[in-house]
């Protein structure tokens, strides 16, 4: 079985690969920041930053900074310094990649890269997720450079208690979301509020789901009183949270921008939700928390 992000590859291939053939550099873009990590983020492999000229593509970088074998002539990646795709035992994992934090509809050969960008490969097992449309691990992203030349405008929509919201605020002002605004057509929203709070909003309530439906493997369970469910790679509960339980995490449905959401069990989750906003996100598609655990990447390793 091959992963969407692969089929989208081999689908444009022939057009795209013929396109960037016989190209020179071109100027000068600045840098982008590659990573390329296993299971979910949980194991970095290569981090670095890399040069880039207009010409660059995704794959491009890839195959600067790393042992690429591809298969479908050249536009499937099939194994990054020697870790391949494979299934086992009824389940798969491959290689999949995001830009700026959002999975990409087009395949790696096709996607030109501006400078800033954060590139992230990573493999992982996709049997309880085919997709994962959007992370939080690429932060600053997709706030301060967009995706595929888009750059929405970021709007916070908080629901908390005024400290919250504060706090909350004073961590995505400095990347460009809005704590105030007239009104905007699609934006890049930012929902802060407890579960019940802001799980009428419809791709917040994806959460309520498994990874199936919303790509986070987390959900919450009940309302009045609501427990964080936190699931492991293979989409089983590997434990839950009650008070104080929170959540940072992206959705995405179609291909509008993403929704971002900070939430929790009550006021203290999304408390503690709101203090992770910043670095400690990179690296995780999910971060949950609860009072003095700090981040808790998900799905739990």
């Amino acid at each position: 079985m091959i992963a969407a992000r692969n089929l989208a590859v081999v689908v444009a291939l022939g057009a795209m690969a013929a396109a960037g053939c016989g190209l020179g550099p071109g100027k000068d873009e600045g840098d982008v920041s590659l990573t390329v990590s296993r299971d979910y983020g949980s194991n970095v492999l290569v981090q670095k930053d890399d040069s880039i000229h207009e010409s660059d593509t995704v794959f491009r970088v890839l195959d600067r900074n790393a042992e690429v074998d591809t298969r479908y002539g050249g536009g499937f990646v099939q194994s990054i310094d020697g870790l391949a795709g494979a299934q086992s035992g009824g389940r798969g994992s491959d290689w999949f990649f995001y830009v700026n934090g959002i999975e990409s509809p087009v395949g790696s050969t096709a996607y030109d890269l501006s400078g800033g960008d954060r590139i992230w490969w990573d493999y992982r097992d996709w049997t309880a997720a085919m997709r994962v449309p959007a992370v939080v691990g690429s932060w600053p992203e997709p706030f301060a450079h967009g995706f595929e030349g888009k750059h929405w405008t970021a709007v916070l929509d908080c629901h908390a208690s005024a400290p919250t919201c504060a706090a909350a605020s004073d961590k995505l002002s400095p990347v460009g979301v809005k704590t105030s605004t007239g009104p905007v057509a699609n934006p890049l929203l930012v929902e802060v509020g407890t579960w019940d709070e802001v799980r009428s909003d419809r791709t917040v309530s994806l959460l309520a789901g498994g990874p199936d439906q919303s790509g986070v493997f987390a959900r919450f369970v009940g309302a009045g009183k609501p427990l964080l469910e936190l699931l492991n790679q293979q989409g089983q509960p590997a434990g839950s949270v009650g008070k104080g339980g929170g959540l940072i995490a992206a959705l995405r449905e179609g291909d509008g921008p993403p929704t971002w959401v900070v939430t929790g069990t009550d006021e203290k989750g999304v408390a503690a939700a709101a203090s992770l906003l910043g670095p400690t996100l990179r690296n995780h598609y999910a971060v949950a928390t609860q009072p003095g655990a700090g981040a808790i990447g998900v799905p739990v390793q």
